[in-house]
């Protein structure tokens, strides 16, 4: 994979499996925290901090989630770089369909944003990406981080009263996240850049035993952590999303799709078809990042036509405790 090292671009400068074959995703860089709190380092206002994201990518689609859940598509601005990721990394292509310029500086590549920040980064550039317009650097670039931040610390600017974070299930909402992580969020790239057959199948074990497990949690539950909309669904969703288009095929993942679950496929249509989710999804990006972005896995770059996904179809699992955010307006129709 290509990198940034003491602030050049590198092709083929970073190693994306270990000795045994298995998928090893390097950890995030820029860890610092947005508050509520005028006096913090980086206090949260509206119209200061700007995300740099990818529709195809699930982790960047976490936090475009959040912003929309909670109404802050006002108050933090957003730029969308290109789903084709070639050499020269993730790329602004504003006139591409549902792309955009990279707003704040101009710059052709995402790269430019990191080095911006510091001059001499060493690291792999990824989204999401959260950025601070007055101190002209990069806050934070750990999807899990921006999520909890946008949730929690901007409840004084956002345009909704929802909370993924709810007081009494935060325990559960974060062992949930952790425990889905690695055998499903990570677990579909575990397999799907594998560097060997035992590799691959560990994580085929590992993540449909997950997917097993929390089907039957979902049996008599709405939500993972009961009858209230979580953090913990939204990492699950984006994961959830793309399985059948994607991770299905060209990750190899092909046990059984999400569709053919009693429980995991109508509990996906029930949060897609939750006001403010479908907006975020943009199923072509998606399909043309993995495709055509992976050519180790795909040569030939194809995209394929199918499969047809009906997550409009009727999901029945209103019949359960519990329901979407009340505070969140449904999109017009």
């Amino acid at each position: 994979m290509n990198m940034l090292v003491n602030g050049e671009w590198r092709v083929g400068a970073y190693e994306s499996t270990n000795d045994e074959g298995e998928f090893d995703r390097q950890e995030t860089t820029f860890r610092n925290r947005i508050e509520d709190d005028p006096d913090a380092e980086f206090p949260a206002e509206s119209g200061r901090y700007h995300l740099y994201v990818s529709y195809a990518c699930p982790w960047a689609h976490r936090t475009l989630l959040v912003r929309s859940l909670k109404g802050l598509e006002d108050a933090i601005s957003v730029s969308v770089v290109d789903p084709f990721r070639e050499d020269d990394g993730w790329e602004f292509s504003p006139e591409k369909e549902g792309c955009t310029e990279g707003h704040l500086h101009g710059y052709e590549y995402l790269r430019d944003v990191y080095t911006e920040a510091d001059s001499e980064f060493t690291g792999r550039v990824t989204v999401p990406v959260l950025w601070d317009k007055e101190r002209e650097t990069i806050v934070n670039n750990e999807s899990r981080e921006i999520m909890r931040m946008l949730d929690t610390e901007f409840d004084s600017v956002a345009n909704s009263d929802v909370t993924l974070y709810p007081e009494g299930d935060r325990d559960e909402v974060d062992e949930l996240i952790d425990n889905i992580y690695d055998p499903i969020n990570n677990g579909v790239y575990r397999a799907g850049f594998a560097g060997g057959q035992e590799a691959y199948e560990r994580a085929i074990d590992d993540l449909f035993s997950a997917l097993d497990r929390y089907d039957d949690l979902l049996e008599d539950r709405r939500y993972l952590a009961g009858p209230v909309l979580t953090e913990a669904d939204v990492a699950m969703f984006t994961t959830l999303v793309r399985f059948d288009a994607v991770y299905y095929t060209h990750f190899k993942c092909n046990v059984r799709r999400i569709s053919d679950y009693e429980n995991l496929g109508p509990y996906l249509r029930d949060l897609y078809q939750t006001p403010k989710v479908a907006e975020t999804v943009n199923m072509s990006h998606i399909k043309e990042h993995y495709y055509r972005s992976h050519a180790d896995l795909n040569p030939k770059r194809i995209v394929p036509v199918g499969p047809e996904l009906d997550f409009e179809a009727s999901h029945d699992r209103d019949e359960l405790p519990g329901g979407p955010p009340e505070d969140v307006e449904a999109p017009a129709r």
